[in-house]
């Protein structure tokens, strides 16, 4: 009974959706961040398939992120999804140099070329995301930022983070955290309205994180899988710590790690010091198409993060049918019920304890992971999400678009004694760089760019009927259907 109903509701949940789809107003959205394609990541991911999942709805979508090698220019994606690759200097972990102003022309030319209607940038470490919404406003566009990560308040990086955040929500239309905890965090770090700020998760596409049913495994072994960037915020110290622990009090234990960073030379001296050459596998990095391929190859799944906004990757585990040990820190608790997790502090004995229970669970058989790709793939999808998103965005209709300069600049004038003088001048320079270039580059003198077909199974549908009617039409009727 239960799996019935579960099962029709979720179908019921989805034909409301694609009702309300084709009744909802269409926008021209540019989501904007300096993490993108081809890096791996889970922010990445999170914009490319909620880009994909808004066009299945008819919405036009493109994304302006910065170059990546030779990857530069515009390329066109899956589904007509165009990405702008800008060619800019970066300077820290992929995000761009924060010039505040210099990107303005360009931004202005994509999002007139492209007509768009909803500036959203992604993630506070983002520079591009966050220029784009002020010169975003500064056009008259609407605005939306999602938030992915935690700050703290005390360290300097997180004091000038946090006011650089304050600086950019201080006039944003609404803004979306992947997390509970996380919409707390931001909504602390930028004085927001709690009222103002949604939840919207991550999510996965099951069908691609499926367990594995022909993968042949000594049985007699347990490996522990971990996948991550190798970064002192993601664990490392604590993973080059607690591994040989591990390894020396279960001797049938292996370590299967990938992922690269700044500690992937600890791993390895560890590794070195503690002979496990032939328990611990480090693989480097993975593209996230062999992210399901790595994960099926274990039956843990370590997570051993310091701070976490969400945890995409633990979703991925449980999908493919991995029990996951997980620090218990930031928006972590929300993603998975408990039976599919073991929680830890995030310190060394906790952690080495955690993993050796969920070690001696799954060597017994007392934790049936066999249902837990069924359970996430009801939890979590990119059709709900980009639901919700939509929803967001409709509510943006109800508040005013075009307030007064005096109400903005009040608003950039409270965020602080000196913050304030300061953001006040960007946004009266921001105000007359935008006068400069319609003077020198007006709007109309733009080309528009030709829309990829919206939703062309439909238009298909409809020549069909049109030609239907024709052939069975008197000539009067068909000289009025003529242009």
């Amino acid at each position: 009974m239960y799996h019935e109903t579960t099962s029709r509701s979720f179908i019921d949940q989805h034909a409301h959706y694609y009702y309300h789809a084709e009744m909802a107003k269409k926008y021209n959205i540019a989501m904007v961040c300096d993490y993108f394609y081809p890096q791996p990541g889970g922010v990445e991911f999170h914009v490319y398939h909620l880009s994909q999942k808004l066009i299945d709805l008819g919405h036009s979508v493109v994304i302006v992120t910065h170059d990546y090698g030779s990857r530069t220019g515009v390329r066109m994606l899956t589904n007509g999804l165009r990405v702008y690759y800008l060619p800019f200097l970066q300077v820290y972990r992929s995000t761009t140099f924060p010039s505040v102003f210099s990107l303005f022309p360009v931004l202005r030319n994509i999002f007139i070329r492209e007509e768009i209607d909803i500036v959203h940038g992604h993630g506070s470490f983002s520079t591009l995301g966050c220029e784009a919404i002020f010169h975003g406003r500064t056009m008259g566009l609407r605005t939306v930022f999602t938030d992915h990560s935690l700050f703290g308040f005390a360290d300097f990086q997180s004091v000038v983070g946090n006011k650089v955040l304050k600086f950019t929500l201080s006039d944003t239309s609404h803004v979306i955290c992947v997390s509970h905890t996380c919409k707390e965090n931001t909504s602390l770090r930028a004085s927001l309205d709690p009222m103002d700020v949604s939840v919207i998760p991550n999510a996965v596409i099951s069908a691609d994180f499926a367990p594995s049913t022909s993968l042949k495994r000594d049985k007699s072994r347990i490996t522990i899988v971990v996948i991550s960037r190798l970064f002192p915020n993601k664990g490392a110290d604590l993973l080059t710590a607690i591994v040989p622990r591990i390894c020396e009090a279960k001797p049938n234990v292996d370590f299967l790690i990938a992922g690269d960073g700044p500690k992937f030379l600890d791993l390895e001296q560890m590794r070195e010091k503690y002979f496990l050459q032939e328990r611990v596998s480090l693989i480097g990095a993975v593209k996230h198409e062999q992210v399901r391929d790595v994960m099926v190859q274990g039956d843990i799944y370590l997570h051993p993060s310091l701070t976490e906004a969400f945890g995409t990757v633990i979703v991925e585990a449980a999908s493919c049918g991995l029990y996951v040990v997980t620090t218990k820190v930031g928006g972590i608790p929300e993603v998975l019920p408990h039976h599919m997790t073991s929680f830890a502090d995030p310190e060394e004995d906790s952690l080495v304890s955690a993993s050796l229970k969920a070690i001696d669970l799954v060597s017994s058989g007392a934790i049936d992971t066999s249902q837990f790709h069924n359970e996430v793939a009801k939890m979590y999808s990119w059709v709900n999400i980009a639901n919700r998103t939509q929803n967001v965005y409709q509510s943006l209709e109800s508040k005013p678009l075009n307030k007064p300069l005096l109400e903005r600049l009040k608003k950039y004038y409270c965020c602080g004694v000196i913050a304030g003088k300061l953001y006040v001048i960007c946004v009266i320079v921001d105000i007359f760089i935008l006068i400069v270039l319609e003077f020198f580059y007006p709007a109309d003198h733009i080309d528009r760019a030709t829309k990829w077909p919206k939703n062309p199974k439909a238009s298909l549908k409809d020549s069909a009927e049109k030609k239907q009617h024709i052939n069975g039409a008197s000539d009067n009727e068909i000289d009025s259907l003529r242009p």
